[in-house]
């Protein structure tokens, strides 16, 4: 930070020396003129030496309304009684409590004045007017000073009320942000749950079988071996591009980055399981050429993608059965079915269950309905997914 920067001190220093500035030139000016008004046309006398003095002091008293407003304007009040150069600075002191003070104590400031002034007008004479007109353009001259005041108050509060809220709007919206961000980070979290399980369920698979059958010929081993290496960089890459993605400080717009699942994307994924040695039966009743929204899509190829990966992990070698059906309108219908088999541990690292939690909030975010049993010695995953006409 720059030290020859002005700080809040200074410039609450600068503001207050123009503050007096300006209200020791306004009110010199106006009690020279009240003066040289007064006297312009009469012989100096006496009373000339009483004006000098009661507008020299209500001058210098004039810098202390910033600070005491009622105290000064009720001795400037009593100058005012006694000599008309006075009455310049006791009518801004008025206007200086009617706009930092409450109500009741700028009209008790303003009848003190109109009635400094009824002693005022009741011995010195003001240039041939009657003395009940010049009290009533005194009290009007009051009231205005009062009007302005309340307005100057009412102005300030608003413009406060304004700044509080415009506060506020901002406050409320940054906690929108973050809670979008946080939103989408949870949401981040359980694709890489979904991509990664499956992912390295694969590779399990296929190293597993390298571990017990070393018997295997060269070719399928190499085979085996590839797969796992270009698996372990998937994987790999996947898991960068999410850490990546969680690292964003605008993850609502990272989703764009990698191209999303589709419909057209299940046969594939398929495919990746049935190359990993489980038997797959798809059938696909979906109404074409119809292509889903891409939440639709993207949620049902996650719940075959966990279907699968559980399938392989504590069903290995058990048969499974995907079934789309749906369409535009009608929505869209998934099952997956594998035989159960004998309960076994279950490996360490494995989530125990966290997958279908996760798949249970995702379905439910996307409007549908997903439920999770074993019947029959089989287990069945079942997805019911809206899909908009």
């Amino acid at each position: 930070m720059n030290s020859l920067a002005p700080g809040p001190d200074d410039c609450d220093r600068r503001r207050s020396t123009s503050s007096i500035a300006t209200l020791l030139g306004t009110s010199g000016v106006l009690v020279a003129l009240t003066i040289l008004g007064w006297w312009s046309d009469r012989l100096p006398g006496p009373l000339l030496a009483l004006d000098l003095a009661a507008g020299a002091l209500s001058w210098l008293l004039t810098p202390l309304l910033l600070w005491r407003p009622v105290a000064t304007t009720t001795v400037l009040t009593v100058l005012a009684a006694v000599s008309p150069a006075a009455t310049p600075p006791a009518t801004i002191g008025a206007l200086q409590v009617a706009r930092r003070r409450r109500t009741p104590v700028a009209i008790a400031v303003a009848v003190a004045g109109v009635a400094a002034h009824a002693v005022q007008g009741a011995w010195r004479s003001h240039g041939g007017m009657s003395y009940g007109w010049w009290l009533v353009l005194v009290a009007i001259g009051y009231g205005a000073l009062l009007g302005w005041g309340a307005w100057a108050q009412a102005r300030e509060a608003l413009i406060r009320s304004l700044h509080d809220r415009a506060r506020r709007a901002e406050a409320e919206q940054g906690r929108r942000v973050a809670e979008a961000r946080m939103w989408e980070r949870r949401r981040i979290a359980r694709e890489m749950h979904d991509v990664l399980a499956h992912r390295l369920s694969l590779l399990a698979t296929f190293a597993g079988a390298m571990e017990y059958r070393p018997d295997s010929s060269p070719e399928r081993l190499s085979r085996a071996a590839g797969v796992v290496r270009d698996g372990v960089h998937q994987a790999l890459d996947e898991l960068r591009e999410v850490i990546s993605l969680l690292r964003d400080d605008d993850p609502p717009h990272s989703e764009g980055r990698r191209p999303q699942p589709v419909l057209a994307d299940i046969p594939r994924l398929v495919d990746e399981s049935r190359d990993a040695g489980t038997e797959v039966q798809l059938r696909d009743a979906v109404d074409e050429p119809a292509e889903a929204p891409p939440s639709v899509a993207r949620t049902a190829y996650r719940v075959i993608q966990e279907g699968l990966t559980n399938a392989r992990k504590h069903a290995a070698g058990q048969p499974v059965q995907v079934a789309l059906s749906g369409g535009p309108g009608a929505g869209l219908e998934i099952d997956v079915r594998n035989a159960v088999t004998p309960e076994r541990p279950a490996p360490p690292g494995w989530s125990g269950g966290a997958g279908l939690v996760g798949l249970t909030e995702r379905v439910h975010l996307a409007g549908g309905r997903l439920d999770h049993q074993v019947v029959g010695g089989e287990f069945r995953l079942h997805a019911s997914i809206p899909w908009p006409a």
